[in-house]
């Protein structure tokens, strides 16, 4: 009998481990591949991953894989592809030729990339784009309203269509709120130079800006950190940046990467993933202020109120061009 009931508990531990594997591998699994930034940029590749982390564990597996090069891109998406991943998330329009490379060899594996639209003649990539010149508008609004040098400063991570649209749009709100205002712009050329970041912003704020707004990931911590040891207003990006500097980051332009990531993610686990563009904007909460905004005066929100809802009803289209905003200098 001592051995029938052993043998018995015995198959019993072997069904259970076997269920675990089973769920285990019923899981869905995510990869995300960083740009040069990494992970804790505390900018856009950070705020991707949290929100892969904030994912129903019980129904998703995460992990993801950092960038120190461009020549890592193409690695880290492999090593996904090589251990079964339902998707892969490639943070950034820098990893868009990588993408394009592995989506076009591997067909049958599910992409995502942020901040790029070239991928979306692919039936296996999913392009999450954000209109981030609604949001720059927004905190050009707030820049322009509290300057009182009426000089603004502006750094950019980098040079490309997408990027640009956050300088087109911060500037078009700066000149509408102050149209005598001068914007001081520079490109960093890199997404994980603080350094730079800092030498930007003091050479800036030397030219007499009050308020400077980065979109440049990792570089832009140091332009938020001169700022602070300065004295004067930074804004942030992409997440809100208040905690970088509390006293001193009046607002920040926010890009939901997290909620994006998310929504690619379980778009796999119920079986609704889409190829194509997949736009976020004012009117889907997709961009939008930082919710901290305890330093910008009540009549500047008041401002910036009206215009959200005159874009999101379609009275005022943000300009995206170099044509429509002559005096962004960045374009090439």
């Amino acid at each position: 009998m001592k051995k029938i009931l052993a043998l018995a508990l015995a198959l019993c531990m072997v069904l259970a481990l076997c269920t675990v594997s089973a769920f285990a591998d019923d899981k869905i699994k995510v990869g995300m591949v960083t740009d040069v930034g990494g992970v804790n940029d505390k900018s856009f590749n950070q705020t991707s991953w949290e929100g892969l982390q904030a994912l129903d564990p019980e129904v998703f597996e995460v992990n993801y894989l950092e960038s120190k090069t461009d020549a890592d891109y193409q690695t880290n998406i492999n090593t996904f592809i090589d251990e079964e991943y339902d998707l892969i998330i490639c943070v950034g329009y820098m990893l868009a030729d990588a993408t394009r490379e592995a989506a076009e060899a591997n067909p049958d594996q599910k992409f995502a990339i942020i901040d790029d639209a070239t991928c979306a003649d692919l039936e296996n990539v999913a392009c999450l784009m954000f209109a981030q010149e609604q949001a720059s508008y927004l905190v050009g609004l707030v820049a322009g309203s509290v300057t009182e040098s009426n000089t603004v400063g502006y750094v950019q991570g980098m040079v490309s269509d997408s990027m640009n649209l956050f300088g087109i749009g911060y500037i078009a709100g700066v000149l509408e709120a102050c149209p005598e205002a001068e914007v001081l712009q520079y490109n960093a050329n890199n997404f994980g130079d603080i350094a730079g970041g800092s030498t930007a912003a003091k050479d800036m704020i030397t030219k007499g800006a009050d308020v400077i707004y980065h979109a440049a990931g990792g570089t832009g911590i140091g332009v938020i950190n001169t700022c602070a040891e300065e004295g004067i207003w930074a804004i942030g990006v992409d997440t809100d940046q208040s905690t970088l500097a509390p006293d001193y980051v009046i607002t920040s332009a926010m890009k939901r990467v997290d909620v994006a990531s998310q929504d690619i993610s379980k778009a796999v686990a119920d079986g609704s993933y889409e190829a194509g563009v997949h736009l976020y904007d004012l009117s889907n909460g997709g961009v939008d202020l930082s919710p901290t905004r305890d330093h910008i005066p009540a009549e500047v929100l008041e401002t910036v109120e009206a215009a959200k809802a005159a874009i999101i009803a379609g009275e005022y289209v943000v300009p995206t061009t170099v044509e429509e905003c002559p005096t962004f200098t960045l374009a090439e």
